[in-house]
Parts: structure tokens; C-alpha cells; sequence
């Protein structure tokens, strides 16, 4: 259950910084505004705090390995939302990152 839980996690901790930093880019690139960008202020920082939850208590070993669940989840943002079409150098990438993740997060430690 702790692995599915931090899996979780890592997904709304995406969801979060992701979505708060393109409503960021939305307020201020595409000028829609200060709603906008202070909406994707406050969801950056719900971001903050859902890191907070893990169950690992390694600060340096959740953000380092949060890296790759960003990269993935900003390719994936992209797609859906932007219309984005990564190549193949994106997606294998993505899958070398996605493999750190579950190196760093949930090998054997001893």
C-alpha cells in the first residue's frame, strides 16, 4: 500500500505543479491575466504540500526522484492539453526517467 500511496502522490504532486506552472505561462504568455497566474501560484504551492506526504522522509531522495514523474507528466501535459506530439526521443526520455523514479523511490534498501 505505500507504494501505490506514494505513486499517488507523485501523480497530484504533478497534476499540481504542472497545471499551476502552465496557468502561470497562461496569465502571463498568453496574456489572460493576473487570475490566471495567481491561480497557478496558489496550485504551485499545493504542490509544496503534497510532497510533503510521501512516506519516504528524504527530502533530497523525493524531489530528485518527483524529477522524473515531472518530466513524464510534462510530456503527457502537453499532449493533452496543448496538442502537443512528442518524437521518440521524448518518449524514451520520458521512459529513462519514469525508470529513476522507481530506482530511487522503491529499490531494495538495506
Amino acid at each position: 500500500m505505500t507504494v501505490a500511496r506514494s505513486l499517488v502522490l507523485f501523480l497530484l504532486a504533478a497534476l499540481a505543479e504542472i497545471g499551476g506552472a502552465w496557468l502561470v505561462w497562461q496569465g502571463v504568455r498568453e496574456q489572460r491575466g493576473l487570475l490566471w497566474a495567481g491561480a497557478g501560484f496558489v496550485v504551485l504551492g499545493l504542490y509544496g504540500l503534497v510532497a510533503t506526504f510521501q512516506p519516504d522522509a528524504n527530502f533530497g531522495r523525493i524531489l530528485a526522484a518527483y524529477g522524473g514523474v515531472f518530466v513524464a507528466g510534462s510530456l503527457v501535459w502537453g499532449m493533452v492539453v496543448d496538442g502537443f506530439r512528442p518524437d521518440r526521443w521524448d518518449v524514451t526520455g520520458a521512459i529513462v526517467c519514469v525508470l529513476g523514479v522507481l530506482i530511487i523511490m522503491y529499490a531494495p534498501r538495506g
